[in-house]
This record gives structure tokens, C-alpha cells and sequence, in this order.
């Protein structure tokens, strides 16, 4: 229902706009009495064999929500219902911010996929704290950044105050250093900068009563050297993990009228990039940490591509936007059908 009659209506309007209007319609519906136990009936898949433990995390199933749909912490209630097994909330910074001028968002329809060139918009990390105390066993990452104003030789402070702020209601962190819309953030990702920054962060884990999971968000640009050198960062400074990929700044392939657009690419043209991002980290690495796959998931076999090249979880933010919710329970139920067959 969704695919071709909720959605062609959605997609008339601006996509900015409707993404605001369905947080308000789904905040809404679950309001009334018995929907969210409809919504959870509907959409959720439990079995043991979905669950995953890792970083001493147990999550119920290996899908996930990933950063930007749900920036401010203002609805992962909700979208929990859907069935996801984690929802990560950001990306945060240390101030509230706009992001940069609209128009910002748009559609890719023949390409399936998002052009974005948001900025790091939200409310600032210490307006989501209220929020996040109302959590009940809600598995949330944290994904944090800098302000688009602090200059790169001081982002560590501003990474650092958001880590400080959200250390009690996350159950893990992740460093974005690989959004291409705030200026001259993607220097972070380079060797020396990038271990400072998470040997820093590690230090202020360590001295924690509990150290949380710190894992690192990559780019899907990067070359197969700086790949090599992601895999020794993560491996020095005991990274929990990293998440592959985040938007791409590559327009190859691209038919909609809208690909000369700044910003970040997601949806299913990134499938192909992430998955062998995903694979190098994983053989190169010899599985020496976990990863998170992302990056054009829309359908069950996208997922099953994603784990078989060695993802030990998935998220997906543009296949939600394009397939709906039934998309969640459709992931779960082909990798518990894959995990029954192996």
C-alpha cells in the first residue's frame, strides 16, 4: 500500500516538508489508544536467531535506523515500533544549529536515491537529553559531530562535549567525520587528525565507571590507502567498530534531474560502493572489528549482500523513505529465513 499509494502522494510535496509532516503523523497515530501494539504486531519480527550481542550491546535484530531521520531524539519511540533493532539519533553537535539554506533535500526517483545537504541541523546535544531519559529499553547510538563555526584544530572539544553530555542515556557513540556538507569536515578522516580525535575520546571513555562502544562513521569516497589506514586507526585506538558508509559526494551512473545538486548521495546507488567498502574493511581487517553496513538498502537481498560481505549489522535511511515501513519487517524476515538455511 504504501509503495504505490502513500508514497506517490508524499512524493508531491517537498521533501523537507513531508519528512516533518510524516514525524508528525506518526507521532500522532501512536497516540491513540491500542495503535502501538498494532504497529508492533504489524511490523516487529522476534526470534533468537536475530539477536546479535556486540560491544556487549544485545540487540533484538541486526536492522537499524540510521543518523539524520531522527536527528533530535523526538521520535525513536515510535519508530522503534516498526521493528527496528537500534535507532541512532544525530548527527549532534555541542550548539544548536540551522544546517545549511533551504532547499536542501532532494529526490533522486529514478535513481532511488536522496541528494542531501542538510548541515548538521538540530536542536544542540543538550536539548535531546529530557527526551532520551523517557527511553525504555531502546537500543540508541549517538552520533555526534562539530559545529559548523568551531575550526577543525578545535573539534575535538566540541566532539568531546557531546560525548560528555550523552555518556548516560547512549548506548553508543559514533564519530561522523564524513558528512560532506559542513566545510572542511572530511579532513578529519585523514591519519593523524583522525587518531588524535579518537585517542582523545578513548582517553575520556577510559575514565568512565562503564567505557561506551566508540565506533567511526567513513565515507564511501575513500580510496583503498586510506582504507588501510582506517583499519590501523581503528586497530590503535581501539575503535569499537566502524559504520560503512556514509553519503557519497560521486555522481557516476546518475539519471535524475536533480544529480548536479551539492550534497551527500545516498539511496541505492550507493549499494554497490558501500558493500565493497564493507567487504575490504572486513577482509583486509581480517575481522578484527565489527562493522555496520549502510548504504542503499531498500530490498531483502540488499540486506543479505551487505551481512555476506561482512557487516555484523545494517541500517538504512533512504530505503525507509522509498519502500516504507514494511521495509524493516521484510530485512528481518529474509535474514531470519538466510540464518535458517546456513
Amino acid at each position: 500500500m504504501y509503495r504505490y499509494l502513500i508514497k506517490p502522494i508524499l512524493f508531491l510535496g517537498d521533501p523537507e516538508w513531508v519528512h516533518y509532516f510524516v514525524f508528525y503523523l506518526i507521532r500522532i497515530i501512536n497516540k491513540i489508544p491500542g495503535v502501538p501494539v498494532l504497529i508492533r504486531t504489524l511490523y516487529q519480527v522476534n526470534h533468537p536467531r536475530l539477536e546479535k550481542e556486540l560491544f556487549g550491546i544485545k540487540f533484538k535484530n541486526p536492522v537499524g535506523l540510521a543518523a539524520g531521520f531522527d536527528k533530535d531524539a523526538k521520535l525513536f519511540r515510535e519508530l522503534s515500533n516498526f521493528g527496528f533493532g537500534f535507532i541512532e539519533i544525530g548527527t549532534l553537535t555541542p550548539q544548536p544549529q540551522s544546517g545549511n539554506p533551504k532547499k536542501r533535500l532532494f529526490r533522486l526517483l529514478e535513481d532511488e536515491g536522496l541528494i542531501n545537504r542538510m548541515g548538521f541541523n538540530n536542536e544542540g546535544v543538550e536539548a535531546v537529553i529530557p527526551r532520551l531519559r523517557k527511553n525504555n529499553n531502546i537500543i540508541i547510538g549517538g552520533n555526534i559531530g562539530k559545529n559548523k563555526i568551531t575550526p577543525n584544530d578545535k573539534a575535538v572539544d566540541d566532539y568531546i562535549y557531546c560525548f560528555k553530555a550523552l555518556y548516560l542515556h547512549v548506548d553508543y557513540f559514533v564519530v561522523n567525520v564524513s558528512s560532506p556538507n559542513t566545510p572542511n569536515l572530511r579532513e578529519l578522516q585523514e591519519k593523524k587528525p583522525l587518531r588524535d580525535l579518537l585517542n582523545t575520546l578513548q582517553k575520556h571513555n577510559q575514565l568512565t565507571v562503564k567505557p561506551k562502544p566508540i565506533l567511526l562513521k567513513i565515507a564511501p569516497d575513500l580510496t583503498e590507502e586510506q582504507l588501510v589506514d582506517i583499519i590501523d586507526i581503528v586497530k590503535t585506538t581501539k575503535t569499537a567498530g566502524v559504520i560503512a558508509t556514509n553519503t557519497s559526494l560521486n555522481r557516476e551512473g546518475l539519471q535524475s534531474e536533480n544529480k548536479h545538486e551539492k550534497g551527500g548521495l545516498s539511496g541505492r546507488p550507493l549499494a554497490k560502493k558501500s558493500t565493497e567498502v564493507i567487504r575490504f574493511l572486513s577482509e583486509k581487517s581480517q575481522r578484527a572489528f565489527p562493522i555496520i553496513g549502510v548504504g542503499g538498502i531498500h530490498k531483502p537481498e540488499d540486506a543479505i549482500e551487505k551481512l555476506n560481505a561482512g557487516a555484523d549489522l545494517i541500517q538504512l535511511y533512504t530505503g525507509f523513505v522509498y519502500e516504507g515501513p514494511a521495509v524493516v519487517k521484510g530485512l528481518n524476515q529474509a535474514i531470519l529465513a538466510s540464518s535458517q538455511n546456513n
